[in-house]
């Protein structure tokens, strides 16, 4: 009450809102039907972020009545100059949005459901709808990808106010992408891909790669949502979005995936062998509808399942042991000593090497569940040639509760390097393995890093580096 009528604050019920919950304050008014501006002043309502259930966010508003026009100007200035005050928060977004995600959903989910919260929290936004795969990696190096200080220099005259506007894409402060694993990987990796170029490093070997500058928000649009689960631990593109207007920022470490003498690519997780060849024939099927393809590839992968031959090299982390005892012993001198490298060689159904837990709805507990987002190693997991029985047994683990490891042919191990090394096969029954005796005629093997397919002949090396982007989660 701008008049401190101590009536009116005696009936009132006194409720608590802590600012940090708050992402927009408005001016509340009344107008006629086609009114947009002017209106009668009914007070201001405020706009927060509510923990609505387990990892699930929502908003809501709380309206503050007052006819006073002095009044209610006061407050809202200064709850504006409060949020302001908060450093985290976006002031500007490049979005991008992949039409083609899951069942082409991606544009709706954007514009229905988070480009309303952006607008609601002030947030400037450029979009670009990618067109085709590679689009937001060219359009990110023409970005110049710096903290936004929320002032744009003073217009003298209406043409630079027009060149301005034209050349704002051009700067960003924030990057959000809309989409599934394979766009946000995309993205990601052109983000640290510049910041490589920025900083004057040989793109063809990076041992060190310095940190993507601005951090990255992940809307999740696809079919599986791998990395945004593991970021919000739920799929719920809301809940995503006000993270990013909540400025919520969290760490990631990420894997340089590389041969002998170039850069494939940045990533978060990867697997060889069943996996990839799964996404490889999924692939080839883009004409069906995706959980169809999807489907129809695990099925037929799994039916010509055989395992791949290779060698894998691996250099165990060296994890800090308080207060050891002498029973620790065996634990330490099993992870090796320093650069100490260990080697398998065989047949593996499956390889994986995830620097991330990777959530989703068909592996609640991670595919990885004893990494976590920014700890500095990698699980490699690998699954050794077995039954096809025993492997389904296996990959219905993942589903429960259980243990999915708990199998004599599954091995795990915590680890900073991994190098895979295929093996040709020679004198393959075409009708056994069709798949591999392609590959091997090709001189090309399948990966599959975040939802992307990537063919490489050669031998991969990956290397994990703690902490090297910031996403909202």
């Amino acid at each position: 009450s701008s008049t401190g009528d101590s009536s009116m604050v005696l009936q009132a019920q006194e409720e608590i809102i802590e600012m940090k919950d708050v992402f927009s304050v408005k001016l509340k008014r009344r107008r006629f039907a086609g009114q947009k501006n002017g209106g009668t002043l009914l007070g201001i309502t405020i706009f927060k972020c509510l923990n609505k259930e387990e990892n699930k966010l929502t908003d809501c508003a709380i309206h503050l009545n007052n006819l006073s026009e002095d009044h209610c100007h006061l407050w809202f200035r200064h709850l504006k100059e409060i949020l302001n005050g908060f450093q985290n928060r976006p002031k500007s977004l490049k979005v991008f949005v992949n039409p083609s995600s899951h069942k082409r959903e991606a544009t709706h989910v954007y514009f229905e459901q988070v480009a309303p919260l952006f607008k609601l929290a002030d947030i400037k936004t450029d979009v670009t709808v990618t067109e085709y795969e590679g689009h937001a990696l060219s359009v990110l190096k023409e970005c110049e990808l710096q903290a936004f200080d929320g002032c744009l220099p003073l217009v003298c005259s209406a043409m630079e106010g027009f060149i301005l506007n034209c050349l704002a894409f051009l700067f960003c402060d924030r990057v959000v992408c809309v989409g599934g694993d394979g766009s946000v990987s995309e993205v990601a990796h052109g983000l640290l891909l510049k910041a490589q170029i920025d900083a004057g490093k040989d793109t063809d070997y990076i041992p060190k790669p310095v940190r993507a500058p601005v951090p990255l928000g992940v809307i999740p649009a696809g079919t599986t949502n791998i990395l945004a689960h593991t970021l919000h631990g739920i799929k719920h593109a809301v809940t995503a979005t006000l993270h990013i207007v909540m400025g919520h920022i969290q760490p990631v470490d990420v894997c340089t995936f590389s041969t002998p003498s170039k850069l494939l690519r940045f990533g978060f997780s990867a697997m060889f062998g069943f996996g990839a060849r799964t996404l490889a024939l999924a692939e080839k099927h883009r004409w069906m509808p995706s959980n169809q393809r999807k489907d129809f590839a695990f099925i037929k992968t799994l039916t010509d399942l055989k395992p791949e031959e290779c060698e894998l090299s691996f250099l165990p982390l060296q994890i800090p042991q308080e207060g050891s005892h002498d029973n620790d012993r065996i634990t330490l001198l099993y992870l090796g000593g320093k650069d100490q490298w260990h080697k398998i060689q065989g047949h593996f159904l499956n390889v994986s090497i995830m620097a991330i837990p990777c959530l989703c709805s068909m592996a609640p507990r991670g595919l990885a569940p004893n990494t976590r987002l920014n700890n500095g190693s990698m699980a490699l997991i690998v699954v050794q040639n077995t039954s096809r029985t025993e492997f389904i047994k296996h990959l219905k683990r993942y589903a429960s509760v259980k243990n999915q490891f708990n199998f004599p042919f599954v091995e795990t191990y915590t680890v900073q390097e991994v190098k895979v090394q295929p093996r040709l096969k020679m004198g393959l029954d075409a009708k056994e393995n069709t798949y591999l005796n392609a590959a091997a005629a090709e001189g090309n093997y399948p990966w599959n890093i975040d939802g992307d397919l990537m063919k490489e002949a050669s031998e991969v090396h990956v290397r994990v580096h703690p902490q090297l982007i910031n996403l909202y989660g």
